[in-house]
């Protein structure tokens, strides 16, 4: 494990805040053992660091009751959604009251005729997209993980379908939260645009809960698709699979999706999934679209992908066959995992301009294998992001070490390239070292905002600053 730093603890105000709280929230406030473990627990390497108990309100208004009384005897406070996070984003290292707001699932409104809808914060991005599909709309925010969307808002999440669709900063209209002090905001409306005042939509959008707990949003839609395609082609080496990227994007085809697996993570695919791919570098790709135009976007990837290499070109319009090979993209955390049995996955990303992602990828390959690192690479290329899932076995201090050299190697890469540390993980606790590389003197601007906003700092201490 990655140690974590503890922060100070409260212990006084803790006890006092849980007595409140208990007596308030009676069987919806938890204590055990078992519970705070896993609202402490991160898909990371990062030590567990538990809260001191659970509680989980149903409305913005018991939010801002627990946030009121938590202030008042500066207790922290860390907003918890499905717990998919990456990088330790809801550890508590000072310990305090982990919020859970899965119970707050409620899609409160749909506005098909203004492509908008507003939900509270615990739904999940599969449950929207069902309650939607029967208006023809979707949400097209893609993670991978059935992430809720206030976890996904507040991590400023990305996915699969980004290069066509954006982030979530590009989606959600507005948000309401409850800021440190325990008051209800409402940072803008139902318009598609707005010029009035400071963007707080966006300052809370990725702001991972260290400034506020977002308790409502209102997101823009998405029709569904007249016609969606779907098609795969192989190629000889990472550095050709990138550089048909990088021409798709230049060229100006609307791809939807356009995924990457290298050679191992196609292996580990086709023996999770089922699958009979040629087990050289991948191509995952979707076109949305009329019927024809669907089409002709893939044939004209096609006749580029020619020209790198690529082989076993394919596409397909049936649902069925679609549906088989994205599940199995979906699937890859749990595929990689049986290239090495009793390995701990450490998945790290990053992200950098579209032209240095040929050369950003082939770098990483080479550097895991020097080190000695078994590390698949998957990505949304698309936009110039790639994830490299780490196989360790964590009781080997020397494979820890390595692996700790790489991702900080990685980290640096990416920033030197004019790129990021991370492009969707966020930086939560793991992280927090390359925000200092990347942002510098920025840095500063952010500890202001912090400080300005957040006090005590109550919400989400130890997190990005």
């Amino acid at each position: 494990m990655v140690h974590a730093r503890a922060l100070p603890r409260n212990e006084t105000g803790i006890e006092t805040v849980i007595g409140i709280l208990k007596q308030r929230f009676a069987d919806r406030l938890q204590t055990g053992a078992a519970i705070r473990e896993q609202h402490g627990h991160t898909t990371t390497w990062i030590d567990n660091q538990s809260p001191d108990a659970v509680v989980y309100p149903h409305s913005t208004e018991e939010v801002s009751e627990i946030v009121k009384t938590c202030a008042a005897h500066k207790v922290p406070v860390i907003a918890f959604g499905t717990g998919t996070s990456l990088e330790g984003h809801v550890n508590a290292p000072a310990g305090g009251i982990s919020v859970d707001l899965g119970q707050m699932d409620k899609v409160l409104s749909v506005n098909a005729g203004d492509l908008d809808c507003v939900v509270q914060p615990g739904v999940t991005r599969e449950d929207l997209n069902m309650q939607l599909r029967d208006q023809g709309l979707f949400f097209p925010i893609d993670p991978g993980a059935n992430a809720s969307l206030g976890g996904m808002a507040a991590t400023r999440a990305s996915g699969t379908n980004a290069v066509r669709y954006g982030t979530m900063k590009d989606n959600v209209l507005s948000i309401e939260a409850v800021m440190p002090n325990g008051q209800i905001i409402r940072t803008g409306h139902r318009a598609k645009k707005s010029s009035a005042g400071y963007d707080l939509t966006r300052l809370l959008i990725g702001a991972e809960g260290t400034l506020g707990i977002i308790t409502e949003l209102t997101l823009r839609l998405q029709g569904i698709p007249e016609a969606i395609t779907s098609a795969r082609c192989s190629f000889p080496s990472v550095d050709a699979a990138c550089q048909a990227v990088i021409m798709t994007i230049q060229y100006g085809i609307p791809v939807a999706r356009i995924e990457l697996l290298d050679d191992m993570s196609v292996r580990a695919a086709n023996a999770y999934s089922g699958l009979t791919l040629p087990e050289t570098p991948l191509l995952l790709l979707e076109f949305h679209g009329s019927d024809s135009g669907a089409a002709e976007q893939a044939e004209t990837f096609g006749q580029i992908a020619e020209e790198f290499g690529g082989t076993d070109f394919a596409a397909t319009s049936t649902t069925e066959e679609r549906n088989k090979l994205w599940q199995a993209r979906h699937d890859m955390y749990w595929a990689s995992l049986q290239l090495r049995p009793g390995a701990r996955g450490i998945s790290t990303d990053v992200c950098v301009p579209i032209s240095r992602l040929a050369e950003c990828v082939t770098e990483t390959q080479r550097k895991a294998a020097q080190l000695g690192l078994m590390a698949p690479i998957v990505g949304h290329v698309g936009d110039g992001n790639f994830h490299t899932l780490v196989l360790l076995d964590m009781e080997n201090d020397n494979e820890v070490t390595k692996a700790e050299e790489f991702v900080g190697w990685l980290n640096d890469l990416a920033i030197s390239m004019d790129g990021t540390c991370t492009g969707e993980h966020g930086i939560g606790q793991g992280k927090k070292p390359y925000l200092v590389k990347e942002l510098g003197p920025a840095i500063d601007f952010m500890s202001a905002i912090k400080t300005a906003l957040d006090p005590d700092n109550i919400m989400n201490p130890g997190k990005i600053i």
